[in-house]
């Protein structure tokens, strides 16, 4: 890919955040973000929240609010499509408001003030973001990074630093928590898959972009602060490796779906089939629990029949 020029001339930035039900953090974020000089607009998509969300949004005079704080647009969307449904519509909505760089985000994060700045230092990029870093304990880091060329996985800031060269770590990037996106990247990839609800759509987005050369990159130096999630990975199979299992059925059955449509579009069909055994082991042997199993079944069978409707049963 040709690289971006982003200092040749001023480019229009576009945060694009995605909601559903959780007002108090949507709140803060968005007062952070409107302080954020070097950010033209802010595009919140609303997942159509059922917590008061949607009606605080639709009450604020965002026309007539503080004229030197970013504006804000607002997309309410008919039905909870997901982040992954979310990110598809705004980033759609993002391009055509004219967007050069999408920065994308959930609404549970919250980038430190000099974070898109540090973002925008690098002009060779295509799809690159921050460190997303625990905020109740800012030496860790959230999502965990598997360094490229190895089988190494950093947890904390001071061994992503000491990974860092030139202040970033190559090849690697988190979405979509803080990334920044070019427009030219978007119009050469589309736009997430939606029909993933949740769980997947994001690692599925920084695949296809790298299967298109895209260059992507972690900037060790900005931040993103995020809530602590637990931990990712169940031990398995005498601690050799780990298993993401949720108790929620809704994120579990989307997770065994698309992490199978991924491995098999992108890894291959050995791959894939490693993933399917890695599960009956887990639920046979590690947290026993013969009705994941059968779960997991139903959704892997969908993911390779391409039906993406089953995790709608699971919606309130």
């Amino acid at each position: 890919m040709t690289p971006p020029d982003h200092g040749a001339e001023r480019s229009r930035v576009v945060a694009v955040v995605v909601t559903f039900n959780r007002l108090a953090l949507l709140q803060r974020l968005l007062d952070a973000l409107r302080d954020v000089t070097r950010l033209d607009e802010i595009l919140v998509v609303d997942n159509a929240s059922t917590d008061g969300t949607t009606e605080w949004l639709a009450s604020r005079p965002w026309d007539r609010l503080v004229e030197t704080k970013v504006p804000v647009h607002v997309e309410h969307l008919g039905r909870n499509t997901g982040g992954a449904g979310g990110f598809h519509a705004g980033l759609e909505t993002a391009l055509e408001r004219g967007a050069d760089l999408a920065w994308l985000m959930d609404d549970d994060g919250l980038p430190q003030p000099d974070c898109l700045d540090l973002l925008l230092k690098e002009d060779d990029l295509d799809f690159w973001g921050p460190l997303v870093v625990d905020e109740a304990d800012p030496g860790r880091l959230v999502f965990p990074i598997r360094l490229p060329g190895g089988t190494r996985v950093v947890y904390d800031l001071a061994d992503a630093e000491a990974a860092a060269k030139g202040g970033r770590i190559d090849e690697i990037v988190i979405p979509f928590n803080g990334v920044l996106v070019t427009s030219e990247l978007v119009k050469q990839i589309g736009l997430p898959r939606e029909e993933f609800f949740i769980w997947g759509d994001d690692h599925e987005y920084r695949l296809r972009a790298e299967k298109a050369g895209a260059r992507v990159a972690t900037i060790v130096g900005a931040q993103v602060h995020h809530p602590s999630i637990g931990a990712l990975g169940t031990p398995m199979m005498f601690g050799k490796t780990t298993y993401n299992h949720s108790p929620s059925d809704l994120k579990h059955y989307c997770m065994a779906r698309n992490n199978l449509v991924n491995l098999r579009e992108y890894r291959g069909p050995l791959h894939a089939a490693a993933f399917v055994v890695k599960t009956v082991w887990f639920y046979a042997f590690t947290k026993p629990s013969p009705a994941r199993i059968r779960l997991s079944a139903q959704a892997m069978v969908a993911g390779l029949r391409g039906d993406f409707t089953g995790h709608r049963r699971f919606l309130k």
